[in-house]
């Protein structure tokens, strides 16, 4: 299963670190992919990574703010969030899939995390 934490209140230009930590079929090479459902919108992808890191995709509203990375020692996948701006605020999910082919929709995924909310305040 999923763990995320890392979320929390923070002012706009700010920064964060989520993290996503995985348990139980760890054997397999999956993605990992992290979402974010904001008040009152659909959950939209926000970035995958591989299952070794040497592929990540990024939504276009995050990139160059946002960057996935995962250490697989650890079992852990890291979502670093700068410059933070008020439309960010949102619960953020992790997810694992076994799928091959980018992970960039939810109905790829196979495990879901319980989420973390995000606060972006001005």
């Amino acid at each position: 299963y999923l763990v995320e934490s890392g979320g929390g209140l923070v002012q706009a230009g700010g920064s964060l670190r989520l993290s996503c930590a995985a348990s139980g079929r760890t054997s397999r090479n999956f993605q990992v992919g992290w979402f974010r459902q904001a008040p009152g919108k659909e959950r939209e992808f926000v970035a995958c990574i591989s299952w070794r890191g040497g592929s990540a995709y990024y939504a276009e509203s995050v990139k160059g703010r946002f960057t996935i990375s995962r250490d697989n020692v650890k079992n852990t996948v890291y979502l670093q969030i700068s410059s933070l701006k008020l439309e960010d605020t949102a619960v953020y999910y992790c997810a694992a899939s076994f799928s091959s082919g980018v992970f960039t929709t939810e109905e790829n995924a196979h495990y879901w995390g319980q989420g973390t909310q995000v606060t972006v305040s001005s």
